[in-house]
């Protein structure tokens, strides 16, 4: 069997550790482990949702629906958008980078992508043909370097990734920065607002989708909103863009469970406060906590990680990385996100209960 040389050079997705890995790699119990590592809501799901899910389980040999009306007007209210402008993926927002590239790129076809952020872009377009551009994000500034994304747009450029706040780094990309980019070029500017209810929702960028046709904004129901498990993502543009989106969507990519947990989350807006206030004093404490050690470099952030150079350290990230989970915690060595080094780490948010352990044995390892 012959498998396509582009598949052959492609390097792998690497996910943050899970619990059982851990469990079994060191022998702890599984129910010891603090997990800081994936960016989760470390609060879990919406009670609401889980019910929904339990009694929609005796329904799983019925196929899900299709239309996902209902999913999609409340996605719209909480958007401020008309249904219209919505579309939802079933693997989270993977799944909408995956329709993006199936509908927009030819081989040959360029996308800028900033180093470093989210892996995944590159991930997912390469196999299509398409072939990447480098942007720079500004580790010294935590900041987009703009010049570097104009500087690179040519009539190859189909599609620009601008990730806000930036995954892993946890900086924001100014609207003045954002517009700037989209006057520049027809190419469909990409944002990813993955994280921005961490910024108390006033960064959004939802705006522009009525002031330019070249915005797609992209978001997940797998931070703040508590449904990692589940796999839901949703994108919102202009209605022809959507459209076009949709026909080569899969039918089925929403489970029923998925369905129904993410309409009662929606629902749910008391959960959704309540996760965003406890996501920002997490990490508010960890960024406080964190910007004592003297040898560690703390980015500010305004997602639910923080992001720590800790190469005064005399660790690598693979070695730091290894010493917490030898004491039962996870966090991200940040060695695969291309453009980085082997010293940086990122450290997910947790309950306060997790967070105040974590600093604990953070002293243990590094004084």
């Amino acid at each position: 069997m012959k498998v396509r040389q582009i598949v052959k050079e492609l390097d792998s997705y690497v996910p943050g550790r899970s619990q059982d890995e851990i469990a079994n790699q060191f022998n702890l119990n599984k129910e010891d482990i603090i997990k800081l590592g994936s960016n989760e809501n470390p609060w879990g799901s919406s009670k609401r949702a889980i019910e929904a899910v339990k009694k929609n389980l005796d329904l799983s040999f019925r196929y899900p629906e299709t239309d996902l009306k209902e999913l999609k007007l409340l996605i719209a209210d909480y958007c401020n958008l008309n249904l219209e402008n919505i579309i939802i993926g079933g693997d989270g927002a993977d799944e909408i980078i995956d329709i993006l590239a199936k509908t927009f790129m030819d081989v040959g076809d360029e996308f800028i992508t900033p180093l470093p952020t989210y892996t995944y872009y590159e991930f997912t377009f390469k196999p299509y043909g398409a072939i990447p551009v480098y942007a720079k994000w500004d580790l010294k500034t935590n900041s987009l370097d703009v010049n570097s994304v104009l500087n690179n747009i040519t009539d190859k450029t189909k599609m620009i990734f601008l990730c806000t706040p930036n995954n892993p780094t946890g900086g924001v990309i100014s609207k003045e920065d954002i517009e700037k980019i989209i006057n520049s070029t027809d190419a469909l500017i990409v944002i990813d607002e993955a994280y921005i209810e961490y910024t108390g929702n006033t960064l959004s960028n939802i705006d522009l989708i009525e002031k330019y046709s070249n915005v797609f904004i992209m978001r997940t129901m797998s931070k703040v909103l508590g449904l990692a498990g589940m796999r839901v993502g949703y994108g919102m543009s202009n209605p022809q863009l959507i459209e076009y989106m949709h026909r080569i969507k899969p039918v089925f990519s929403l489970t029923r469970a998925s369905q129904v947990a993410a309409v009662e989350t929606f629902k749910d807006k008391l959960f959704i406060k309540e996760s965003t206030v406890k996501g920002i004093e997490s990490r508010d404490f960890l960024y406080n906590q964190l910007s004592r050690f003297k040898n560690l470099n703390v980015f500010n952030s305004s997602s639910n990680y923080i992001f720590v150079g800790i190469k005064d350290t005399g660790f690598t990230a693979k070695e730091f990385t290894y010493k917490l989970m030898e004491k039962g915690v996870i966090i991200r060595d940040c060695t695969s996100f291309k453009g980085l080094d082997e010293y940086w780490i990122r450290i997910s948010i947790g309950t306060m209960k997790d967070d105040e352990k974590f600093i604990e044995i953070l002293h243990e390892i590094i004084e």
